[in-house]
């Protein structure tokens, strides 16, 4: 059986930093892991490829070659998940469609033979026990919750490291919270669900054994839902860097309550983290209850940002606005808030309600969704009539976007986090890439309209602080992607 795995193009978004891309000579930021991950579960004696669209074309050759497709999509690649399918069964290929864009809303898609949804573990080998019987079903769902000690470590061997930015691994599936807004315990559940520590261990390994060295992406829903076990987890990791000499480094996603647990962020610092990315979401305490953000509320949001940067992780953030209980005055609170909390990277976007969830039920029960998420909520668009008014939602949201990503507003933010930060990372201060991203930072914004401000962070850095010369450009160029997507948002 040839069997070929396809990872749909992931658009131009703030997600996709396909503008930082060419600084550093790569084509995409992540690989397709859950891609990767299936094709560890598929049999052993099948011939399989991987193509993803965000890096290399494909080609009819490659669809030629396979008996079966399979594709795997988030929400916000579905229209190029569906040009796939449409092109595949145009060659009368046999396809097979999973992931969170299918198990979200299967009756979007049309040509797929297969739909494997909810998590892999479970419904793919019922489908491929099936098959070999000759009598595979057109739809395999499950509510029941693998035990993910036993996932397979993913076959890197089918894709070019060379390709990525940062590689990703899973150590943790599911949440403990209940945002209204997230759609993680629909996917994932409520409880967390962890992998050994020496199982997680030998996944890292197995990336050291691969050749791979540099970023990882820790892709869990909430890296610290559980608590007692990430703990258990971080102390083995430290002492697999030491016995290698730090060849990785991390970053995830968290709660911000992680701020609250010293030990915890102590043991993240020592493991050779430095970057987390938290939603904050808002500073208006009745938003954060309208979503059922609890978790913030009772937080010193600011402190613990601080608190975080001095323990030597970046905080990136996310923000949304467009809550039924954000005030008039909600736009200029959040660019306030942001320039407060001094959060470089900071992800602002319209509330959307995903398929499933607990704001898309209340939103259908009072009549007021309007159409499909795009699963993006970062490029402008609404699927639900927003009490302030559309107009007015909109408006407000690209007047956020174009004062915190100017460049005098951004490049205050980096000033202020390099005075906060508190680097730790162990990694040499110059590497091949990240000296050629420099040299080219020079001439792309060097002698650019932010010249003045890059000029002025870079010696600033060197002179002051220069463990936090690496973020300072990386921010930097950064900034570049940021202001290109934030533009073409704010002139749509």
């Amino acid at each position: 059986m040839n069997v070929i795995l396809i990872y749909p193009k992931y658009p131009d978004t703030f997600w996709s930093f396909k503008h930082v891309l060419k600084f550093i000579s790569k084509k995409a930021a992540f690989p397709p892991l859950g891609l990767l991950t299936v094709a560890a579960i598929l049999p052993k004696e099948w011939n399989k490829k991987l193509v993803d669209i965000n890096v290399e074309n494909l080609t009819d050759d490659h669809i030629a070659w396979a008996d079966m497709v399979f594709i795997s999509a988030m929400i916000v690649q579905q229209e190029s998940a569906q040009e796939i399918i449409n092109r595949c069964k145009s060659f009368g290929k046999t396809v097979v469609a999973g992931g969170p864009a299918f198990t979200a809303q299967a009756e979007k898609f049309s040509g797929v033979d297969h739909f494997v949804l909810n998590e892999a573990e479970i419904t793919l080998p019922l489908f491929l026990n099936d098959l070999q019987e000759g009598m595979p079903m057109p739809v395999y769902t499950s509510t029941k919750r693998p035990d993910i000690t036993k996932t397979p470590i993913p076959l890197w061997s089918l894709i070019n490291f060379k390709d990525y930015v940062t590689m990703a691994v899973q150590y943790s599936r599911g949440c403990p919270f209940n945002c209204e807004f997230c759609d993680i315990i629909i996917l994932n559940g409520r409880i967390p669900r962890v992998k050994r520590e020496k199982r997680f261990i030998n996944e890292i390994q197995s990336l050291y054994n691969a050749g791979w060295r540099g970023s990882i992406f820790i892709v869990d829903d909430n890296f610290i839902g559980n608590k007692t076990q990430v703990k258990k987890m971080l102390a083995l990791l430290i002492e697999w860097q030491k016995k290698l000499n730090y060849p990785f480094k991390f970053f995830t996603e968290a709660s911000v309550n992680m701020a609250d647990d010293e030990e915890l962020m102590q043991l993240m610092s020592k493991a050779n983290f430095y970057k987390v990315f938290i939603g904050i979401e808002t500073p208006h305490i009745d938003s954060l209850q309208e979503c059922g953000k609890t978790q913030n509320i009772a937080t010193n949001l600011i402190e613990a940002v601080k608190t975080i940067q001095l323990n030597g992780m970046q905080v990136m953030a996310g923000f949304i606005v467009g809550f039924d209980n954000d005030p008039p005055n909600i736009f200029d609170a959040q660019i306030k808030f942001i320039r407060e909390v001094g959060v470089v990277t900071a992800m602002v976007g319209l509330l959307n309600a995903l398929p499933g969830t607990r704001l898309w039920h209340r939103l259908q029960a009072e009549s007021r969704l309007v159409g499909d998420t795009k699963g993006e909520n970062t490029d402008g668009s609404l699927n639900f009539i927003p009490k302030m008014g559309e107009y007015r939602l909109r408006e407000g949201y690209k007047k956020i976007l174009s004062e915190i990503y100017s460049y005098k507003q951004y490049y205050r933010r980096i000033d202020k986090f390099i005075k906060n930060y508190k680097p730790t990372v162990k990694v040499k201060i110059t590497t091949l890439d990240g000296a050629k991203a420099f040299v080219k930072s020079i001439f792309k914004i060097g002698f650019s309209r932010a010249g003045l401000l890059y000029w002025k962070l870079i010696f600033k850095t060197s002179f002051t602080k220069i463990r936090a010369l690496p973020e300072a450009v990386e921010l930097a160029i950064m900034g570049l992607h940021f202001k290109k997507i934030a533009d073409k948002i704010t002139k749509a």
